[in-house]
């Protein structure tokens, strides 16, 4: 047994002399999170807010890849949009793409925060509200030191050298230095000390080195910690005595040689310590994994992964071209939508989500295999996903015409489809959540039913886009709300109040803007001065809906007896699942029934809710819209007439 011990021992000390004469660097990825700082702003207008940081993301994401670095500015006014990103110095160019896409998918979690910035172990990201390029110094500037302690003078004198030579050196170095002192005692005490420090590259020297100094003085109060990090409003700082740093390929063959030269005599005992260094490890893991509960996440990305719902990361990248702008479809509020190409021929959609889902991976997986099984014609199909990479993305099939917001909001583009192609795309979207909400194991609530969540196949015929990772079993209050304001039913708007009622209220939207070629939000109707559902409710009321009707239909086939009663149909449809009171609105087959069965009566809506846009408060009709005298006359006379004919 000794012997075994003694042999055991002197390979362990020729491989860590081996080690010891190879160039290292830190094993785990540079894109490591380290503290996030969000702004104590909210955001008011989220549907202003969210496309400007999202087209500020894409322009820095741009130069990112080819500089490392990169600034932009969206917008105007007190929404305008203020973005910075860079890499650290000593990232690869690979590196720092994984790193920036890490960083975009993790910033967004300070929403509703009107902005923040987030540090990373290889890059650094900020967004704001105000043109902050030229700060240097904050009051939230502080260092974060590591909990274990190097009980030695010689390590601490060491990393105060190191220190003091990266920030001398930066300011004068393009913002970058990297300082690596690498000794190891007698008494096999460790005292190398390795620094990284990186101010902004928008900052010209004097700012940079005042930074650097802030950082400095404060990185001082973290020994005789053995690492510790400075996250400054204009640099970031780090030091340690284990080495994170990415190696400097030496240059010539001289040192390349002695690398492979000691790498090949000691190769029999590399391989027999790598052996139980191996298994050593393994062990250790899946330890670690059975305390985390994290064996469930693995087991279910095998199954995923089994069943060829698991997309790499990579490959991902590779279809998209790397998200490439060209490529792009279009955005929403949680992702940006891109086209891609697999290498077996297939045509794919990828949604490069805003916000990343690896810290709830275990339910983000078991969610995508149950929507992934949800198959229906008016439902797009989820191909997948990729949770395991620095971001989080969805597969989804590629429809080639885009999304029906593309059509009904264009005068030209809106004449591609007559009223005959418009009510197949309101019949199949209700038999969507019809299939949604009552014919799947788990009932699923969308939640964002809107125009551009619904795609258009190559015979324009609609599929549900988005349709997945909400489910609910029973009425329930929500924390966290998730939508488009303009399609949003007031329960769920004011109360969290999630029911299948929330998307019937949706469809309804939907259904007006399709008759109407009006959008919802962002606008105003020139004639009231109201959004699309309060001035559809007075001219229902008025009996003039005709004049809200899409132009493009009355110039078609609108005279048309048939057309003009399915018309006027679905708009009356669209009403009743708008109401305010949730209770009054029909089940999605039930509204399908009424529009599909014109034997069916319909019932007199009441009115639907009233948003005051400039205060975000919902008000009833009398605080929001006074008729005159002649139009009371016009409303009473029809409303008799509506609740004496319509009746069921």
């Amino acid at each position: 047994m000794a012997k075994e011990v003694i042999l055991m021992l002197f390979l362990n000390l020729l491989v860590l002399a081996i080690l010891s004469s190879l160039p290292t660097s830190s094993a785990a990825p540079r894109w490591e999170i380290v503290q996030p700082m969000c702004s104590n702003n909210i955001v008011q207008n989220a549907s202003l807010y969210v496309p400007n940081f999202v087209a500020t993301m894409e322009n820095i994401s741009l130069q990112v890849r080819k500089s490392g670095f990169g600034l932009a500015v969206t917008g105007s006014g007190p929404l305008t949009n203020y973005g910075l990103a860079q890499c650290y110095g000593d990232l690869s160019p690979t590196d720092c793409v994984l790193c920036y896409a890490a960083a975009r998918s993790a910033l967004p979690q300070c929403f509703p925060s009107l902005g923040g910035r987030i540090y990373l172990d290889g890059c650094f990201m900020r967004d704001e509200n105000y043109d902050f390029f030229q700060e240097y110094a904050g009051p939230n500037d502080h260092a974060l030191c590591e909990n274990r302690t190097v009980d030695d003078s010689a390590f601490r004198d060491a990393a105060r050298r190191a220190l003091s030579r990266a920030v001398l050196k930066a300011p004068g170095n393009d913002g970058y230095a990297r300082v690596e002192t690498k000794k190891m005692t007698v008494a096999s005490r460790n005292e190398s000390v390795y620094v990284l420090a990186n101010c902004w590259k928008n900052l010209n020297a004097s700012a940079c080195s005042a930074c650097l100094r802030n950082a400095f003085a404060s990185l001082l109060g973290c020994l005789p910690r053995s690492g510790g990090r400075a996250v400054n409003v204009g640099c970031f700082v780090r030091y340690s005595d284990i080495n994170f740093l990415n190696p400097v390929l030496a240059k010539g063959r001289g040192s390349r040689a002695k690398i492979v030269t000691a790498v090949v005599v000691s190769s029999a005992a590399v391989l027999i310590i790598g052996a139980a260094i191996g298994l050593y490890v393994w062990k250790q893991c899946a330890i670690q994994t059975k305390r985390r509960g994290s064996g469930d996440v693995e087991k279910l990305e095998k199954e995923l992964t089994k069943s060829g719902l698991n997309f790499k990361y990579s490959v991902l990248e590779m279809a998209t071209s790397s998200f490439d702008g060209s490529n792009k479809l279009g955005q929403g509020e949680f992702g940006t939508m891109y086209k891609g190409l697999l290498q077996d021929g297939r045509d794919i959609a990828v949604k490069r989500l805003f916000f990343n889902n690896k810290h709830r991976a275990k339910d983000f997986y078991k969610e995508v295999k149950i929507v992934s099984g949800v198959e229906h014609k008016n439902l797009i199909r989820l191909l997948g996903c990729s949770c395991s990479g620095p971001e989080t993305l969805l597969v989804y099939e590629f429809l080639p015409n885009k999304s029906l917001d593309c059509y009904i909001f264009d005068a030209i583009k809106g004449k591609a489809l007559n009223w005959g192609k418009r009510f197949e795309i309101i019949i199949g979207t209700a038999e969507g959540l019809v299939y949604l909400h009552e014919n799947t194991k788990a009932q699923i609530i969308h939640r964002n039913v809107k125009a551009s969540n619904i795609l258009l196949d190559s015979r324009f015929r609609p599929k549900i886009a988005d349709f997945g990772l909400v489910r609910s079993d029973k009425s329930h209050i929500i924390t966290v709300i998730a939508g488009t304001l303009g399609y949003m039913a007031p329960e769920y708007f004011a109360h969290g109040q999630l029911t299948e009622k929330v998307d019937v209220y949706s469809f309804g939207v939907l259904v007006l803007e399709i008759v109407s070629g009006k959008k919802s939000s962002q606008s105003k109707n020139t004639e009231y001065g109201d959004s699309l559902i309060t001035t559809a409710w007075k001219h229902f009321q008025l009996g003039t809906i005709e004049e809200i009707i899409d132009p493009n239909l009355t110039a078609h086939n609108y005279r048309n007896m048939k057309v003009e009663d399915e018309i006027l149909r679905a708009f009356h449809v669209g009403l009743l699942c708008t109401q305010e009171i949730s209770s009054l609105r029909p089940s999605m087959s039930r509204a399908l029934q009424m529009l599909a069965n014109k034997e069916v009566q319909l019932p007199a809506p009441s009115n639907p809710p009233f948003l005051d846009e400039s205060t975000m408060e919902l008000h009833g009709i009398a605080q929001n819209y006074k008729a005159s005298p002649d139009e009371q006359g016009n409303m009473a006379s029809n409303q008799l007439q509506l609740t004496s004919d319509l009746r069921i």
